[in-house]
């Protein structure tokens, strides 16, 4: 097999799956109009991810998170467990 060949394999899936997300985030566009996305914090798992954001909320800003107040709360629901 020819060294172009095979690299064309090797980038076949990833640029299919490239096409189908442009293609997708498309006809979103169409149908919703335009998004905004951020980032949002989910406190029952103490992470973070990527996601479209409704106008009137603001987007997680990860310079106000302190990990050890997340920790402290895992901790505390831990003994609260252990005591019933």
């Amino acid at each position: 097999m020819e060294a172009q060949l095979i690299a064309a394999l090797i980038l076949l899936p990833f640029t299919a799956v490239f096409i189908y997300a442009g293609i997708h985030e498309y006809r979103r566009y169409k149908s919703e109009g335009r998004a905004n996305y951020g980032l949002v914090y989910d406190e029952e798992t103490g992470a973070s991810h990527v996601t479209g954001i409704s106008e009137g909320e603001d987007a997680y800003d990860p310079a106000d998170f302190d990990p050890s107040d997340y920790n402290e709360r895992a901790n505390r629901n831990e003994t609260d467990d252990d005591k019933a």
